[in-house]
């Protein structure tokens, strides 16, 4: 056994099959793939990483199987998926997650490849575990799956304390202790016992809290934006393999982006934080009256996005690669499907929470639609992003007037 001590949990005490797993080179990989991948550029301590967040995962699964009394090989294969839950991370995390599913069509919880051979299968292999029902554990198929990949499980209770712990603000406090102690399984199913909506929508809240502020911070996803860009340029003009990136951590891609030509440039900027600035900055009502409805911009694929980039850089005169549309998917909110207990019956917390619903449609009013390019060339970007994209911004849009303060400068 090892005791860890932690920053969030104090002492983690790590037996079996995840002590087992702790020294393989996938998971001490993590040790150096940042959680938050650019956020520390907003928040300067946010600096905890994948290494940090899997061991509290496994922490709070250990809790969660206690209290629900599973023992057994159902539990031990709990205790790994937890711990190799997110070995499938490229570098910076959830940051170029989506280049690398674009290429390879894996997400970060396809992870079969990675656990069918070498050290992790034999570690698995050795304590009786199959590593194909771990995969599907991992990717939230199968027995008790929901502990460590449901709508209300341990990974989200982790990383909302720790981001919080480690960003400094005070919105990601949740009662974890009793979220854990208040899973149960009726008719085999994982649900919340009776008495827990508050405690669910504790954490509903503190997500919705954290998003604005931590997760979609605008300087967070300008320099993710450069960070993908960057990424495309060394995929475009190097031997780089999507199969290479997916495995690399940060510092190996970083040391990848300044060595190539094409990428240098933005990799400068990240280093030294000259970051690309808003030209737009626009809510989901500026971009289309039906945000249930089919839309050419909100479902714009990765392809029509360049395209809306070209068109921009063309009306402005400035370089096609200086533009930058930034597309968020739609609001989702996976947790309101999570089963709940309330007299005996089993319902949705969605039916169940008026605050839910309320969450729901908050999340809508904070989405918005990014357009960055470099500071000289923000209003004029910006005027023609407005005219492209079709926007009804009401006669506005975002121009930097001075480092850190934002005015709404009209415009012809």
């Amino acid at each position: 056994m090892t005791t860890i001590k932690d920053s969030v949990h104090d002492h983690i005490e790590v037996s079996g099959v995840a002590d087992a797993l702790l020294d393989t080179p996938p998971v001490q990989r993590l040790r150096r793939v940042q959680q938050l991948g650019t956020a520390n550029l907003v928040y300067p301590s946010a600096n905890h990483t994948r290494f940090e967040h899997s061991l509290g995962v496994y922490h709070l699964a250990c809790e969660a199987l206690d209290s629900l009394d599973v023992s057994g090989v159902r539990a031990t294969r709990t205790r790994a998926a937890a711990i190799l839950h997110d070995i499938g991370h490229g570098p910076f995390s959830h940051a170029i997650e989506g280049l690398i599913h674009e290429r390879t069509g894996k997400y970060h919880d396809d992870v079969d490849d990675l656990l069918a051979a070498g050290e992790v299968a034999r570690v698995l292999g050795d304590h009786g575990l199959d590593p194909a029902r771990v995969a599907a554990m991992v990717r939230g198929e199968g027995d008790l799956a929901g502990i460590v990949a449901g709508e209300l499980d341990v990974d989200r209770m982790d990383y909302l304390v720790r981001d919080a712990h480690h960003t400094g603000v005070p919105y990601g406090t949740i009662d974890h202790g009793r979220l854990v102690r208040g899973l149960t399984l009726h008719d085999g199913a994982l649900v919340l016992d009776e008495g827990n909506v508050q405690t669910a929508e504790s954490l509903l809240l503190a997500r919705a809290l954290m998003n604005p502020t931590v997760y979609n911070h605008h300087v967070a996803r300008i320099s993710t934006a450069m960070l993908r860009r960057a990424v495309e340029r060394l995929l475009a003009t190097t031997d780089s393999t999507p199969e290479t990136l997916r495995r690399m951590d940060d510092p190996a891609l970083r040391t990848a982006l300044r060595d190539c030509e094409a990428s240098a440039d933005i990799a400068r900027r990240l280093d030294r934080r000259a970051l690309y600035k808003r030209a737009v900055w626009a809510e989901m009502a500026d971009v289309t009256d039906d945000p249930f409805g089919d839309d050419p911009v909100l479902d714009a694929d990765r392809g029509e996005i360049r395209a809306y980039e070209r068109e921009i850089a063309a009306r402005t005169d400035v370089d096609r690669d200086a533009v930058l549309l930034d597309v968020r998917s739609r609001p989702t909110m996976r947790e309101s499907d999570s089963r709940v207990l309330v007299n005996g019956d089993v319902r949705r917390l969605d039916e169940q929470s008026t605050l839910v619903r309320a969450l729901q449609m908050a999340q809508r009013e904070q989405w918005r639609l990014g357009v960055y390019a470099p500071a000289d060339d923000v209003e004029t970007v910006g005027r023609a992003a407005v005219d492209v994209l079709g926007l009804d911004i009401d006669g506005a849009l975002v121009s930097e007037t001075t480092r850190g303060q934002y005015s709404l400068d009209e415009f012809e």
